[in-house]
């Protein structure tokens, strides 16, 4: 390959230049990105930044000694790819002719259908976004968190700590149910109620009401939430529609196989946009978290040097982590029900604790709330663990 292209310039865009070149890539590289911004880190946004703690130029993800020598294509979103050619074609006319291409264009958040353009009603990812929001998030105010995942808990919380009024709203009966399960849900749940924030479950929202501005929150059950300020926080969508008609595989997202190769040889994907296969589940689905994005593209750059052939290294178990109310909660691996569920310290009662989750007896997966230390030593061992058949 003399030319490669990588489509997403944020940290699995940035991860896969640095792995071209740390796995012997010399020829030309262009960074395509739809963001004015060199790549910078989103985790943040929801908390440091969100406060003003940090400031814009902290969220950089770029090292001093980086030698990418990479061409920088910024504020220019692709919006076709030709397979045949490998040409990219984007948003102002330009075309970009390629050999090797890497998806790394990640997703968007899920808007409120007919609210996009009311004021005070936000989401958040990219620094605009937060930026936006900061500056309704005044004291006193009182903010409607829509989605008690890990962006709108980190949300709520910050919000506490600036001194809003926070109610969160969650259509299933515990947050994060889908994660943790609904027993660890409900504990980690708890950590709302104990810094005031009112946690409204099992409930779903008919809508919002306003003019130019949002006024409330209406829920189905046809209660009514007084709201200057609103956060959806209800998942993101994979930037994909621009691939139609490329021949590549889509569904919820790219879909990939162990190694981050597609249905073309000379293309993978990584980071959010990407659905790769997981032997443990049998099927492809996105893994939309930091650490994903900066060690999957690692394997999927030696997917695309070997000529879209997958060299046989496995992806880690998807592992994430969130700051809430002051306290970091560490999940690791792919739970599901009926998974046995062993408590191995702490107390969940005290909102301290590691607990495992094992299936045939192994750890398939593992949580933690402010144990750091036993949570990573078995999270090593869960890294270790074969794949289930």
């Amino acid at each position: 390959m003399k030319h490669v292209a990588i489509v997403g310039a944020s940290l699995a865009g940035l991860s896969a230049a640095r792995a071209l070149r740390a796995q012997g890539f010399a020829g030309r590289l262009s960074v395509i990105g739809e963001e004015a911004r060199r790549p910078y880190d989103r985790p943040p946004l929801s908390k440091a930044f969100l406060t003003g703690d940090i400031a814009e130029m902290d969220l950089a993800l770029e090292d001093e000694d980086d030698e990418l020598d990479v061409n920088w294509i910024l504020g220019n979103a692709a919006t076709r790819l030709d397979t045949s050619s490998g040409a990219i074609e984007l948003a102002d006319g330009t075309r970009i002719d390629a050999d090797g291409v890497v998806l790394a264009t990640g997703s968007r958040a899920r808007r409120w259908p007919g609210c996009e353009t009311m004021a005070g009603v936000h989401v958040i990812r990219t620094i605009e976004d937060a930026i936006a929001l900061r500056g309704d998030l005044r004291p006193g105010a009182r903010l409607v968190v829509i989605g008690a995942g890990f962006i709108g808990a980190e949300v709520a919380s910050t919000a506490r700590k600036l001194g809003l009024e926070v109610t969160v709203v969650e259509a299933a009966p515990t947050p994060l149910v889908a994660q943790l399960g609904g027993h660890f849900g409900s504990i980690v749940a708890a950590a709302h109620a104990h810094n005031g924030t009112t946690l409204i479950c099992g409930v779903g929202v008919a809508g919002l009401a306003g003019g130019d501005r949002v006024t409330s929150v209406d829920l189905v059950d046809g209660r009514s939430l007084p709201a200057d300020v609103v956060v959806v926080g209800i998942g993101g969508i994979p930037n994909i529609e621009w691939l139609d008609g490329s021949g590549l595989t889509l569904g919820n997202g790219v879909i990939c196989g162990r190694g981050g190769e597609t249905t073309i040889p000379n293309v993978v994907a990584v980071g959010d946009c990407a659905a790769w296969f997981d032997e443990s589940t049998g099927a492809a689905h996105r893994v939309e978290h930091w650490t994903g994005a900066l060690e999957r593209p690692a394997i999927a750059v030696s997917t695309l040097l070997a000529g879209g052939v997958h060299q046989g290294t496995p992806a880690k178990p998807p592992y994430f982590w969130s700051d809430q109310y002051g306290s970091r909660i560490q999940f690791a691996g792919m739970s599901r029900p009926g998974d046995e569920i062993v408590v191995e310290a702490g107390s969940c009662e005290e909102r301290s604790f590691v607990a495992t989750y094992r299936r045939d007896g192994r750890i398939v997966a593992v949580l933690g709330v402010d144990q750091p230390r036993l949570f990573n030593r078995l999270r090593r061992q869960l890294v270790s663990t074969p794949a289930a058949a």
